[in-house]
């Protein structure tokens, strides 16, 4: 599984204008992430769509958050960005050349996916773009508060060692 580069990029924006005390223009957000300003204009129209950031025009425009970053959810702003990993009606779209799959009665592998999701919508819909703010150690930390095989069973936080850049805030 990939996270597409419009959920990586969307998020790295949102981060990047909830650090900001002011207005970012899309050239500055385009060159602080080294993406295209054309890529980062497209992202910020999804933004703005979903209700997440906003657009002023003038000298003191640009892009602000629409809303406080702890009321931010994760979980909402990639469902903006890219959409679900498994979504109710992926079977039917993928019974390959047959009308309806040919394991639409009894599939383990749906069950998989379905148990992914909840895994993955459990995780996202606790975090809020303010969490984001933390550095790499204090969202190890947050992530082992969750519970569960995510911070107990599999170690997967600890085992990542220190970060290589103690802080990666813009």
């Amino acid at each position: 599984m990939k996270l597409s580069s419009n959920e990586e990029y969307g998020l790295r924006c949102m981060v990047r204008l909830a650090y900001a005390n002011q207005g970012l223009t899309i050239p500055e957000m385009s060159q602080a992430e080294g993406v295209s300003a054309a890529y980062t204009a497209k992202l910020l129209r999804v933004l703005r769509k979903g209700g997440f950031v906003k657009a002023a025009r003038g000298k003191e425009g640009g892009y602000t958050l629409a809303r406080p970053a702890e009321q931010i959810v994760i979980g909402d702003v990639m469902n903006a960005l890219g959409g679900r990993l498994f979504e109710s009606d992926f079977c039917e779209s993928h019974a390959g050349s047959a009308a309806i799959c040919t394991r639409s009665v009894d599939c383990s592998v749906r069950s998989l996916w379905r148990a992914v999701q909840v895994a993955v919508d459990q995780v996202l819909s606790k975090a809020t773009l303010r969490d984001l703010l933390q550095n790499e150690a204090e969202m190890n930390s947050w992530v082992r508060t969750l519970g569960g095989p995510i911070s107990g069973a599999v170690p997967w936080a600890a085992a990542l060692g220190p970060p290589a850049i103690l802080d990666k805030r813009p």
